[in-house]
């Protein structure tokens, strides 16, 4: 093959290599909650948090976690945990949930979209001190720290390895699931209520 050919199919071949990475990034992340309507073989239907009727496609290797209720105390020293909370008339924050996080979540503290107004922190629980507004945490993560209180009451959350038979109508699920260019919404991993204990909203 002359030169000015082999340079023509490297520029294809390095287009349609370019194309295909185009088409990943293109690809967005979205955080679902909701309640499964129906199953059709490896597709969820689900109503969201919102009132939407979407689609959500999932593998045949899904990972399914299954919420447990558990208390603040099962949690190990240092355990590595997300609070959703938001600021008080006082200024301190007050969380509305408590739940495990794998190590792979990315640590720190950030706007949540639970509800307006929602934070999210991942950190190390270092420190739990009784006081009269219920627990106060010590939260650290890499360049900060923060002090939480969870109120008594707050759901306190972990999570057990389950499988797809939990998929199922009426059940409620929370995904941080991938959407395509053309709309297909697609979830690897998926974390799905038991025993009337409800993932994270």
């Amino acid at each position: 093959m002359k030169t000015h050919q082999l340079f023509a199919a490297a520029i294809v071949g390095l287009g349609f290599m370019l194309a295909a990475q185009f088409a990943v990034a293109q690809n967005t992340n979205q955080r679902i909650r909701g309640i499964i309507t129906a199953v059709e073989g490896n597709v969820l239907a689900v109503k969201t948090r919102e009132g939407q009727d979407i689609k959500i496609n999932i593998p045949d290797n899904v990972a399914v976690s299954a919420a447990k209720a558990v208390k603040l105390s099962d949690f190990k020293a240092d355990a590595y945990v997300g609070v959703t909370a938001r600021v008080n008339a006082a200024g301190a924050l007050v969380a509305s949930e408590v739940h495990a996080l794998p190590p792979a979540a990315a640590p720190g503290h950030t706007p949540w979209d639970s509800a307006p107004g929602d934070t999210m922190t991942n950190a190390n629980m270092v420190k739990v001190v009784k006081t009269a507004a219920g627990n106060e945490l010590t939260m650290e993560f890499k360049g900060g720290s923060k002090q939480i209180v969870v109120p008594e009451g707050t759901p306190i959350v972990d999570f057990v390895p389950a499988d797809k038979s939990l998929l199922v109508p009426g059940a409620s699920i929370f995904t941080g699931a991938s959407v395509s260019p053309e709309g297909k919404i697609t979830a690897a991993r998926i974390s799905v209520s038991k025993d009337g204990v409800k993932p994270p909203q």
